[in-house]
């Protein structure tokens, strides 16, 4: 399965009053493995970003001057996305722009030229409904760490996107394994096992071991002032 975690940079909030794309990043995933073949451009808008947008992004008009146009891209953007199923937080948003950008060229709507589209966000807000799920607070949620982060950026948004969704996804995989067990076991596929089983490795700790670990059950019984809960399994 090739998934791409899509993300774009604007000028603005929206593309039927002109605002354009000026960063493209995507991240391509196979059988939910990074497989570091990448797609990023840099996209000169033809037009200045507005001062909120570009508090955000932080790529001035100077610094997009040179830049390919859209149209210049936009072939190798298709090839690259074709067929596969695209993740984006937000999708809206991202495909309103991808779509006012091909419509300029005569170019079929974005969802044409993919298999699916799955959205993060309507994802997080069924898993997590009342709670923030911006980029930033899913990182916070899962452990990503996003301190590289102080202005947003396509590519870097789309990487730590692409963890996210690793992470949101993870029962999925077990899942899958789950159901191809039941479903081996009502063929009856499953035939007996044959061999000698490997031999079994005890590995006992050393006296220098079990001295420490003394020292650690002393430590939490002093916590607990009495015998800690270890101890008791113990005896028992």
């Amino acid at each position: 399965m090739r998934q791409i975690v899509l993300d774009t940079e604007t000028t603005g909030l929206n593309p039927r009053s002109g605002d354009r794309i000026i960063e493209i990043g995507c991240v391509e995933m196979i059988n939910r493995r990074l497989t570091g073949n990448n797609l990023h451009f840099y996209i000169n808008p033809e037009r200045d970003s507005e001062e909120g947008a570009l508090a955000v992004h932080g790529l001035t008009t100077e610094f997009l001057s040179d830049k390919p146009k859209f149209a210049q891209v936009s072939a190798e953007l298709l090839d690259y996305l074709s067929g596969a199923e695209i993740i984006i937080h937000n999708a809206p948003f991202d495909i309103g722009f991808l779509d006012a950008e091909f419509a300029r060229l005569g170019v079929a709507p974005f969802t044409e030229h993919v298999a699916e589209v799955i959205d993060t966000l309507v994802q997080a807000k069924s898993m997590y409904p009342g709670k923030r799920n911006s980029l930033d607070a899913l990182c916070d949620r899962y452990g990503i760490s996003n301190s590289h982060r102080v202005l947003h950026g396509a590519l870097l948004d789309a990487e730590l996107l692409a963890e996210v969704y690793l992470a949101m996804t993870r029962g999925q995989n077990s899942l899958t394994i789950d159901l191809e067990v039941e479903e081996t076991a009502a063929r009856g596929d499953a035939g007996p096992i044959s061999g000698a089983l490997a031999e079994v490795l005890v590995m006992r700790a050393s006296e220098e071991e079990v001295a420490d670990h003394e020292l650690v059950m002393n430590s939490l019984d002093k916590e607990v002032r009495g015998s800690c809960i270890w101890r008791t399994l113990t005896a028992n």
